[in-house]
């Protein structure tokens, strides 16, 4: 198994070393080509997902899944339009390799440049919602990162469908590297994955608490990690409650099940 997740990760970072340097240009039409691929896949997706779905379902009766993930999970049209609307939005960022962070006289003649540059390799662990996928994968290849992925195994179908569309359309963009991004689909992996510290820059993992600690204990990779939080918005005396309410409203109601949905309001 290890042999297996390795020849993925080893052809991820090659290309790494290429993607890092493709022009502006280049990113932004793979970007458009992969928006355009998911509103031209959009069945394929749906279909995907009814799988992942009906699985779900069964999974809640049996206590195994709450109601917020089978939400998460959930897929359909305007979901994918905004996953669209989303990979279009990254094509208006600038792009972020090669800019000038700050400069620093040490001497005459002599100027010290700090410039952006990617990272490298990332592996990114999510939970049930797809549509992470088309999120860091459009954020990962403006930025010129390389990325491996593992999503929940209850997204499994959903996931592998909206990645495979999403790298034939990178792929078949020219002068974008193969093999840039790839996708794991078992826990055993995740595992394999951890001790490959020579060839992974970054690990970003999105989970419980304990799934992040677990992460940063069994691993030499960089970890990216977060810890628990509850959502706030405060409302002081002089907001504009038209617009406030408006704010909390959307916060809340637009869609519950997501991890950044208000908990608490303060006023």
């Amino acid at each position: 198994m290890v042999e297996d997740i390795k020849t993925k990760v080893v052809k991820a970072k090659k290309a790494s070393i290429e993607l890092s340097s493709v022009s502006e240009e280049t990113k932004n039409r793979a970007l458009e080509a992969m928006a355009n691929a998911l509103d031209k896949e959009r069945q394929a997706i749906l279909d995907a997902n009814s799988k992942d779905l009906e699985a779900a379902v069964e999974l809640k009766k049996k206590g195994k899944l709450t109601q917020a993930l089978v939400d998460r999970l959930k897929v359909n049209n305007s979901k994918i339009d905004g996953m669209i609307a989303g990979i279009r939005d990254v094509i208006k960022l600038k792009d972020p390799v090669g800019d000038t962070l700050s400069t620093l006289e040490l001497d005459n003649d002599l100027i010290l440049y700090q410039l952006s540059c990617p990272i490298g390799l990332i592996g990114v662990i999510f939970e049930s919602r797809p549509d992470v996928v088309p999120q860091v994968m459009s954020l990962c290849l403006k930025s010129g990162n390389a990325t491996i992925f593992k999503g929940g195994s209850e997204a499994r179908e959903s996931n592998r469908t909206i990645f495979e569309i999403l790298v034939k359309a990178i792929e078949a963009t020219e002068g974008m590297p193969e093999g840039a991004f790839q996708l794991m689909e078992t826990r055993e992996e995740i595992m394999d994955l951890l001790s490959l510290d020579a060839y992974v820059d970054l690990l970003i993992p999105r989970g419980s608490n304990e799934f992040v600690k677990f992460i940063q204990e069994n691993t030499k990779i960089p970890v990216l990690g977060h810890t628990s939080g509850i959502c706030h918005i405060y409302v002081d005396e002089y907001a504009d409650l038209n617009t406030a309410w408006k704010v909390c409203f959307d916060a809340k109601v637009q869609y519950p099940a997501v991890c950044n949905a208000i908990e608490t309001l303060l006023v």
